[in-house]
Parts: C-alpha cells; structure tokens; sequence
C-alpha cells in the first residue's frame, strides 16, 4: 500500500492527494502533526532522501528554532528536531509500495512513478 505522509491543511499535500485521487492511486494518508513519525521510518527516509532533503528550512518552524540549533545542524541533531517538530520535515513524503521515498510533489515526478 502506498504511503502519504504530511499534515493534511497543507496546500502541497492537498495537491499530492488530488492528483492521486484523480489517478484512482489507492494510499494511506498519515498525518504524522497528530500521529508523529515513528524514528525507524524517519531513518529510512534520511537514508533513501537525505537528511538535508527532508528538513524544510524555509518552514515557521525551522524559523521557531533557537539560532545556535540552526547553525549547529548536522544528520544527528536533524533527526532529532524532525522527531521533536514533525511538521518541520517537507511534505508531502510518499512512500511508494516499491519503497521508493519521494519527498515533496511534483506532477512530472508523479506521472513517472505511476507511469501515467
């Protein structure tokens, strides 16, 4: 089954959710701001994305974060603020039932996914 994470009032994730409505692709939505994100799944994604494509530092909440947080960021210390804060992690992330891990939308990338 594939897998959509994000927070659900998300212009981004409303635009992943329409497309794949609208190809009749079948997913399960977690809203990892109410369900958080299990720390196994998060590794996963760091090690398939990277840790620097999954931290959405143009977000408030990267913004929210104390300066010297900012400025010391590495793998660890990022791992650890998108368990604290998940809704600092870019969304939408989709997890395809291949294990693909496609972070963010993108029609073009979509289509050649799905091979639609």
């Amino acid at each position: 089954m594939i897998q959509l994470y994000g927070i659900p009032n998300c212009d981004t994730m409303k635009k992943a959710r329409k497309w794949l409505t609208e190809h009749g692709i079948e997913y399960q939505f977690h809203d990892y701001k109410k369900e958080g994100v299990d720390e196994n799944h998060l590794r996963e994604w760091m090690d398939k994305a990277g840790w620097e494509t999954l931290l959405n530092r143009r977000g408030m909440m990267w913004r929210k974060l104390d300066q010297a947080r900012r400025d010391n960021i590495d793998e660890a210390s990022a791992r650890e603020v998108m368990l604290e804060i998940p809704s600092i992690i870019k969304r939408p992330i989709l997890v395809t039932d291949k294990g693909h891990v496609e972070v963010g939308f993108s029609e073009k990338r979509y289509k050649e996914l799905f091979q639609q």
